[in-house]
């Protein structure tokens, strides 16, 4: 295997043993086999669509193949294996869509085609997968995409960014938002990685294309939460537990968790949000469910110590599962496109298993818990902006940080709290994602009952960290680099790779990026961004701090 997509990546190069994150060489094989059908199903797509011929199956399938092989999804090769062969009738339906004409891009698309042929009969459903297909992934790994260590380095920060988006793309689907100019994006910039005639600056240019579109999907994501659970607001959420049964809901899909409160309401459980689930008590039509008990746990890579302690059922939505412990193994579920091999598997919306699972297991304690503030998205703020905006022209808050972004293992994530803690206090902190476990629980006070820390949301509510800086900008009538606003991001998987896209996108300037830098971005990608961009490496928080603030 030779994988190094996340932040984990070994030596802080590449995993060629077995993945930091768990993930075996033969998942890793089966991984890549899955990315080389979704470029050969992307390239007859696309051809299709010249043609003005789509098809919605191949649409939603381009998602859900992209989303399992984000970091931390899909560790299971039965449930990759079932992909393949989903993907191998995908593109022949694209085949016939686009018709034998298009067949002209040569090696790399046969090459493609051949990832299908070991074993695989006509109706896919019945196929028997062989290890033929596992040696064939191996053949397809990152490594093979250019020749050229720049020309690769741009196109895996695409492929990443891609693989980011589609998981937005996914979250709004399920609540019934798309959008045709997406997809054919997808299928455009995907199907762009098998053209040999292709150089260093298209994929540049295809890259922040991406940071476009993915502004367009986090706006729908956005309008999809909103439409249905209403406009986030200040909530305070207790992060002990209560007396009785429970459920653990880990992930960021909130359809799904709206689906377990339904279906165990007058049940006697409660039910528990973990990791990037914790924005969800923010919305009206999700806390209006009395057992919507509280936030359990930190961010996911403490799941391995805290999830033993949590007596009821857990089920994962999303990304961020790992190796579990026998401990808890029994009773865990994964949902959707995240699988772990031997863990129960559920699709569709019947939770009857998790909440069986949850009456049979023993009672959670009564044991309450430090209480935090979450709710802060866009509307909720630009609600405040004419304090805001006195409190910054009387010199009240002197300066914004936002300090977010994904969380990790990996040491040197404790600069993120440090930083936080150094924060003058007339300076406001304006956190997202998982990131800001590192401190959500530290009392940073207000400024004139503006509280000094808000917490915007999910990562994909980076849009609403968006607006509120565009908002900002307007009343202030300057442009975002000129507002006393830093980023200082944290990134671990795909979509922090693909929000940086969009944070490129708009202009966005001076970022800094921890807590190392991609493994997958080449020295001369790096000098690209750095000399039109100045993003630049986290170093200390005092030597940051003062660079900033002077």
């Amino acid at each position: 295997m030779y994988c190094h997509q996340c932040e984990q990546a070994a030596k802080g190069v590449a995993c060629t043993v077995t993945g930091v994150c768990g993930k075996q060489p033969e998942t890793a094989a089966l991984q890549d086999n899955l990315l080389q059908g979704l470029r050969g199903l992307a390239y007859y797509a696309n051809e299709a669509r010249k043609q003005g011929k789509k098809d919605m199956q191949i649409d939603k399938f381009m998602l859900a193949g992209l989303f399992a092989i984000v970091t931390n999804v899909d560790f299971d090769p039965k449930h990759l294996e079932e992909l393949i062969a989903r993907c191998y009738n995908m593109e022949k339906k694209a085949m016939d869509l686009a018709g034998t004409s298009c067949c002209g891009i040569g090696k790399l698309v046969s090459g493609i085609k051949e990832a299908f042929k070991p074993g695989v009969p006509a109706d896919a459903k019945d196929w028997k997968p062989t290890s033929d297909l596992i040696k064939q992934g191996e053949s397809y790994s990152i490594e093979h995409l250019h020749a050229d260590p720049d020309v690769r380095s741009a196109i895996e920060i695409l492929i990443y960014g891609l693989k980011g988006m589609a998981a937005y793309a996914h979250h709004a689907m399920i609540l019934g938002k798309t959008d045709d100019e997406v997809f054919a994006f997808f299928h455009r910039a995907l199907a762009a990685t098998c053209d040999p005639n292709l150089g260093l600056m298209d994929f540049v240019n295809l890259a922040m294309e991406c940071g476009k579109v993915n502004l367009t999907v986090m706006g729908m994501l956005n309008e999809a939460h909103i439409g249905h659970y209403g406009k986030p607001e200040p909530t305070m959420v207790n992060t002990g537990t209560r007396k009785g049964k429970g459920i653990l809901v880990s992930g960021h899909d909130l359809k799904m968790l709206e689906e377990v409160l339904k279906q165990s309401e007058g049940k006697g459980i409660n039910v528990y949000t973990h990791g990037e689930m914790l924005p969800a008590h923010g919305y009206p039509g999700l806390k209006k469910y009395k057992h919507l008990a509280g936030n359990f746990g930190g961010a996911w890579q403490d799941q391995a110590k805290e999830f033993p302690e949590f007596s009821g059922a857990i089920i994962f939505n999303t990304n961020c599962i790992q190796r579990p412990a026998d401990s808890y193994k029994d009773r865990l579920f994964t949902w959707d496109c995240v699988a772990w091999p031997g863990v129960r598997h559920l699709e569709g919306w019947d939770f009857s298993e998790v909440i069986d699972k949850a009456l049979a297991c023993p009672d959670l304690p009564e044991a309450p818990g430090k209480e935090i503030m979450v709710g802060f998205g866009h509307d909720a703020v630009l609600g405040v902006a004419d304090k805001v905006i006195e409190a910054v022209k009387a010199g009240a808050v002197k300066h914004f940080f936002l300090i977010g972004g994904c969380d990790g293992a990996k040491p040197g994530r404790n600069y993120y709290t440090e930083f936080a803690e150094k924060v003058p206090k007339d300076c406001v902190i304006l956190t997202l994602a998982c990131g800001k476990y590192r401190f959500n629980k530290l009392d940073f006070g207000d400024i004139g009952g503006i509280p000094r820390l808000l917490d915007v949301g999910q990562c994909n509510d980076a849009y609403s960290a968006i607006q509120i800086a565009i908002a900002l900008a307007g009343a202030f009538e300057c442009g975002v680099n000129d507002l006393p606003l830093s980023l200082i991001l944290s990134w671990y998987e795909q979509k922090a790779v693909v929000i940086l896209l969009t944070l490129l996108h708009l202009g966005i300037k001076n970022i800094k990026l921890g807590p190392t830098l991609p493994a997958f971005v080449s020295p001369n990608v790096l000098n690209y961004l750095v000399e039109n961009f100045n993003i630049a490496p986290i170093s200390t928080p005092d030597a940051d701090l003062k660079e900033i603030l002077g």
